[in-house]
């Protein structure tokens, strides 16, 4: 079963939490999509940066900043960079992404450190109103990224609603579970020795992969994939959806798939630190 892509505008609204190892990475492969929408006469894309925290030295390690712009936010540095380059207009947030955070986008990405921080943002206003949820987490050398659509009012009338990843492995929003991960230090060596070179890049690219699919040619049989760089492994998740009820439906009725199993990597994971 695939999943098409039935939403049209005059312009798709994204915003990307997060702009570290994970956020940068992806933020960087966003006009490339955006061309390739202009190119073909379509609409391209309307970008917010979202993330509260500024460089520190540690950052320069491992993620695209340099030595001069330690103390500036992450998010209006990607902003400014990419607008100077491509000619563009995209906007940058420098306040974290909490319960309260309103607004209207529609593909969400979040790529952020813990299941607390998803917890909030899965709590939000703005997370109401979004078509689409694009979650991308990682440990020291594997990850997932998943598409979904959240149970919101914008998705009330669709026929049949791509399961979310927190539907599909309800772990990742229990916070909890934060201290189970071995995540990197904030030390530069520490950081190094503890998370694999490009985990970052290589998850950002392929969900980067899949929203140019869902936008070229309007569906996608898959919604996501496990990602092991020590085994060079890549299984993907199948499109799992749910029917819209009829009338007097007060719900979605649908049986969540547990994470492990054949072709999937036993655990998701919730995202790297800022180091």
């Amino acid at each position: 079963m695939n999943h098409k892509l039935d939403h049209r505008c005059s312009r798709t609204r994204v915003a990307v939490v997060g702009c570290g190892g994970t956020g940068s990475a992806l933020a960087g492969g966003l006009p490339y999509i955006n061309q390739s929408l202009l190119a073909e006469g379509q609409p391209g894309l309307n970008v917010i940066f979202v993330d509260g925290d500024r460089i520190s030295s540690t950052n320069c390690v491992r993620q695209p900043f340099s030595q001069s712009e330690i103390g500036l936010y992450k998010s209006l540095v990607i902003a400014n960079r990419l607008n100077l380059f491509w000619g563009l207009k995209w906007n940058a947030s420098t306040g974290h992404f909490t319960e309260k955070t309103d607004g209207v986008v529609d593909i969400l990405i979040t790529c952020v450190d813990t299941r607390a921080a998803r917890l909030a943002i899965s709590r939000s206003p703005a997370f109401k109103k979004t078509l689409y949820w694009l979650d991308i987490g990682n440990n020291a050398d594997n990850g997932q990224f998943v598409l979904g659509q959240p149970r919101n009012r914008r998705n009330q009338h669709a026929k049949y609603r791509l399961l979310t990843v927190a539907e599909l492995y309800p772990e990742i929003l229990d916070p909890r579970l934060d201290g189970s991960d071995t995540l990197p230090s904030c030390s530069s060596v520490e950081a190094l020795k503890r998370q694999e070179p490009f985990v970052n890049q290589v998850l950002a690219n392929h969900a980067l992969a899949l929203l140019a699919r869902l936008f070229r040619h309007r569906e996608v049989s898959y919604q996501g994939g496990f990602v092991n760089l020590a085994t060079g492994q890549m299984a993907p998740i199948p499109v799992t959806q749910c029917e819209r009820k009829r009338k007097h439906a007060a719900r979605d009725s649908v049986s969540p798939a547990r994470p492990g199993g054949r072709g999937r990597f036993p655990q998701v994971r919730s995202g790297e630190r800022s180091a």
